[in-house]
């Protein structure tokens, strides 16, 4: 989901007027999203209905996006990950949409990041073994739009690996 510049500044408006209960709603919400509202309020010490406007506030700020379900990277097949850098042959804005619009498909590619330095794109790829990893750079990664250089590093470990933002005051 991409947003425009007046939906970053509304949020970053938003944001700038949470307050001490907001904040608890989000921490909360982040460890557990399948809380009913009635143990939500509990949590935050807030009555039924004032935490749903609150919830719904947020939701509609764009503050909270969505609510999802994390399966494990492990269980579901794929135990590896792979950071991956590419170097694009142009950083035309058209070769830069093109190559972007093509990694989007790509079901491995857990995320894309567009880097400042040597390397233009920073792609985390989950696999399930290096013969997997083999077949995604052969028949996806070097064939996609603009791509003169790619670079691959396996991760032997994850050391940490977070999904709560940190809520902190503005």
């Amino acid at each position: 989901m991409h947003k425009n510049s007046a939906e970053i500044h509304m949020i970053a408006q938003e944001y700038s007027n949470l307050d001490r209960i907001d904040r608890a709603i989000l921490h909360e919400i982040q460890l557990d999203a399948r809380l009913s509202n009635s143990a939500l309020s509990g949590r935050v010490n807030l009555s039924e209905s004032a935490c749903l406007r609150r919830v719904r506030r947020l939701e509609q700020s764009g503050m909270i996006r969505a609510y999802v379900g994390l399966v494990d990277q492990s269980s579901a097949g794929y135990p590896d990950n792979v950071f991956v850098q590419i170097t694009l042959n142009s950083q035309q804005q058209d070769d830069l949409a093109a190559f972007e619009a093509a990694v989007r498909q790509l079901p491995e590619v857990m995320e894309c990041h567009l880097m400042s330095g040597e390397a233009d794109y920073l792609l985390r790829v989950i696999v399930s073994d290096a013969r997997d990893y083999e077949r995604i750079h052969s028949q996806h990664l070097t064939r996609l739009p603009g791509v003169n250089r790619v670079q691959s590093s396996f991760a032997l470990r994850t050391v940490t690996k977070k999904t709560e933002i940190p809520v902190r005051e503005s």
